[in-house]
């Protein structure tokens, strides 16, 4: 279900953004930079948004932002030729923190009960570990699974439209959540679902790279 995989779909939206950060010689770790302070303010908005449209919209055009410059660094380094371990290294930083301030700042702020919310960021920072993590040990980098970061900033965005248009709380089973609640606790479940697949698939493969060497 992930959608890193079509992050090559949309160069025609980014590639005009690339275009001018080159030509102004703002360098890719800039860029990446810039995407965490987005993120760092998405959370903090989110955090004061309940009852407030303005600030939820708010919220919103700096997950977008975020999501936007996320999407330019590794594009200008290819472009101007800097990419580096380093630079690799800093963006995958970059987006935890920035998971860690945009899912906290909305449970935080009311959306979901906060034990539910620890359940969203364990999952989420779980999911992307494993992905590295499988590196570590040889099998190359994992981006597998049915919830990316990709998928998870979709649905955030996805949900603070819907719930700015309707702010009230939707139940189901006796639980009751506004419709951003609803869509952590999904990002949540799906996140630990990913971590498992990226546990499962990561086995396989040195399994079968074990048994290949006998």
């Amino acid at each position: 279900m992930t959608l890193d995989s079509l992050r090559s779909k949309f160069v025609f939206i980014t590639e005009p953004f690339v275009n001018i950060f080159d030509g102004l010689h703002i360098s890719a770790n800039t860029v990446s930079m810039t995407s965490l302070v987005f993120a760092a303010l998405a959370g903090l908005a989110y955090f004061f948004s309940a009852g407030n449209a303005a600030i939820l919209a708010a919220a919103l055009l700096l997950v977008l932002l975020n999501g936007l410059f996320d999407g330019l660094d590794g594009a200008i380094a290819r472009k101007n030729g800097t990419t580096s371990k380093y630079g690799d290294f800093l963006d995958h930083v970059i987006d935890r923190y920035a998971d860690v301030f945009m899912i906290c700042g909305i449970f935080l702020g009311g959306y979901l009960r906060s034990d539910l919310g620890a359940m969203v960021i364990v999952g989420v920072m779980l999911a992307s570990y494993l992905g590295t993590q499988a590196q570590a040990v040889g099998v190359g980098r994992v981006y597998g699974g049915i919830m990316g970061r990709a998928d998870r900033m979709i649905l955030i965005i996805v949900a603070t439209c819907l719930q700015l248009v309707y702010p009230a709380e939707i139940g189901a089973y006796g639980i009751q959540f506004t419709i951003l609640g609803w869509a952590l606790l999904v990002i949540g479940i799906l996140s630990h679902v990913t971590a498992f697949q990226r546990i499962w698939y990561t086995r396989k493969q040195l399994l079968s790279g074990e048994n290949g060497k006998k």
